[in-house]
C-alpha cells in the first residue's frame, strides 16, 4: 500500500507525542508532591494517568506502529514505535508493582486492630483539612476489617502501662509520626504520618491500657483522602506492632 509509510509515520508520531506527555505527567505529579505544589490527590491523580492511561495508550499505538513499520519500510517510525511499547509496557509494570501489594485491599480508609473498641479521634477533628469529617468507626468497615485483616489484633506488652504508653510513644516518634495530642494520664495519644512519595496525611490515635498483667495498645488509623487506602493503614499498624513488640521485649 503506497500510503502506508505516511499512516504509519503518523501514528508513530502520535505514539511519541503520548509517550512524551505521560513522561511529563508522571514527573510532574512526583515533582509537585513532593515540592508541596499541588494537593497529594492531584499530584497522584496526573501520576495514575500519566502511568496508567498513558501506559495503556503508549502500548498499543507502539504496537500498531511497530507493525505497520515492519519489513523497514519506515526506519523511524519504527524506532518511535518501539520506543512507545517499551516505555508504554514499563509504565504498566510499574503501575502493576505499585498497586500489587494492596490489589486485594477492601475499598475502606479507617482500620483499627480493635473493632470491639476502636480508639477515638479528638485533637483530630481540629487539624487542618479535618473539619466537617466524620469520626465515628464506621460498622460497614468492621466485617470488611475482619475478613480482609484477619491478623490484626491488640499488641500485648509485658510491660506495665505506663511503660508501654512510653514505649508506643518513642516507636511513634522512631517512625516518623507527629504526635499533636498525648493523654499520659489515659494511656492515650494522636498523631499523623505521611507517606513518603505523595505526602498523603493519616491520622492515628493510639491507646495502652493494663492487661494480663502487663499492657495491650490499640491503635487506629485513618486516611484522610481517598475512600481506599490500598492497605496503607493496616500496613502501618503492622509496622508499628512488631517495632513496638520489639522495644518492649529488649526492655523488659
Amino acid at each position: 500500500m503506497p500510503d502506508t509509510p505516511t499512516r504509519s509515520s503518523r501514528i508513530a508520531q502520535i505514539a511519541a507525542a503520548l509517550t512524551a506527555a505521560s513522561l511529563l505527567m508522571l514527573a510532574v505529579g512526583l515533582l509537585a508532591a513532593q515540592t508541596g505544589l499541588l494537593a497529594p490527590v492531584t499530584s497522584f491523580m496526573l501520576f495514575a494517568v500519566g502511568t496508567l492511561l498513558g501506559g495503556l495508550l503508549c502500548g498499543i499505538l507502539g504496537l500498531i506502529g511497530v507493525f505497520l513499520t515492519r519489513g523497514g519500510r519506515d526506519p523511524l517510525g519504527a524506532r518511535r514505535s518501539w520506543w512507545s511499547l517499551i516505555i508504554g509496557a514499563v509504565l504498566l509494570i510499574a503501575v502493576g508493582f505499585a498497586a500489587g501489594p494492596g490489589a486485594n485491599a477492601p475499598p475502606i480508609n479507617d482500620i483499627t486492630n480493635n473493632l470491639n473498641h476502636p480508639p477515638r479521634f479528638v485533637a483530630a477533628k481540629k487539624q487542618p483539612g479535618n473539619f466537617g469529617r466524620k469520626w465515628d468507626y464506621p460498622m460497614p468497615f468492621v466485617l470488611q476489617v475482619q475478613e480482609a485483616y484477619p491478623d490484626l489484633h491488640p499488641f500485648h506488652l509485658n510491660v506495665p502501662p505506663e511503660k508501654g504508653f512510653a514505649l508506643a510513644t518513642q516507636t511513634a516518634q522512631a517512625m516518623g509520626w507527629t504526635i499533636y495530642r498525648t493523654d499520659p494520664q489515659n494511656g492515650v495519644f494522636e498523631a499523623s504520618d505521611r507517606t513518603p512519595i505523595f505526602g498523603f496525611v493519616d491520622d492515628v490515635s493510639v491507646r495502652v491500657r493494663p492487661d494480663q498483667g502487663g499492657s495491650a495498645v490499640d491503635i487506629r488509623s485513618k486516611s484522610r483522602d481517598g475512600k481506599g487506602d490500598l492497605g496503607a493503614n493496616a500496613a502501618r499498624i503492622r509496622a508499628f506492632g512488631k517495632r513496638l513488640e520489639a522495644e518492649a521485649g529488649s526492655s523488659s
